[in-house]
């Protein structure tokens, strides 16, 4: 566990779609549809209605982020973050800039709790190191702006991600 600007920042190993928080984020292509990775994870087990609701509200700009409901999931809400086109290709600065404004709407919306997998490393390639670097400075940079959120919780899928978030954020 970390602590930037009064915000808890915490590491766990697991599944994103069952975390009960505020929104989980959703490291989404700027179409907003929900193929696969962590998309099609949260489509499966919180119901289509949360991509007919993300497509409603794209294509948005790579960078940017819009929030729907979270269907039968336990989070209230999904924050999906645009970190890649439709060539899927990302990098650190798409990840940096898509990070902050999930945290921005995650406070906009007033979110105390929201939980992040690892941005671009699935679908994207995008090294998990890399990934966390570009994701914490985001943090970094972003906190001291935020009024509501108080709490960031890295959900890494397999050991390999948990280790390198590690390594960058600590425990």
């Amino acid at each position: 566990m970390r602590r930037v600007a009064g915000i808890t920042i915490k590491l766990l190993q697991g599944d994103i779609t069952e975390m009960e928080c505020d929104a989980i984020v959703n490291p989404a292509n700027n179409r907003l549809l929900m193929g696969g990775g962590v998309a099609g994870a949260i489509k499966r087990k919180g119901g289509v209605e949360i991509e007919k609701e993300a497509v409603a509200k794209g294509p948005i700009q790579i960078g940017e982020a819009v929030w729907t409901g979270a269907g039968s999931l336990k989070a209230k809400f999904v924050i999906h973050a645009a970190v890649m086109g439709p060539d899927r290709e990302t990098d650190e600065k798409k990840i940096y800039q898509a990070t902050k404004s999930s945290l921005l709407l995650a406070d906009e919306l007033g979110l105390k709790s929201i939980a992040l997998p690892a941005f671009g490393t699935g679908v994207g390639g995008f090294p998990y190191k890399e990934s966390a670097k570009a994701m914490f400075k985001a943090i970094e940079e972003t906190a001291f702006s935020l009024k509501n959120l108080q709490q960031i919780t890295f959900v890494l899928w397999g050991e390999e991600a948990y280790n390198s978030f590690k390594e960058v954020i600590g425990s």
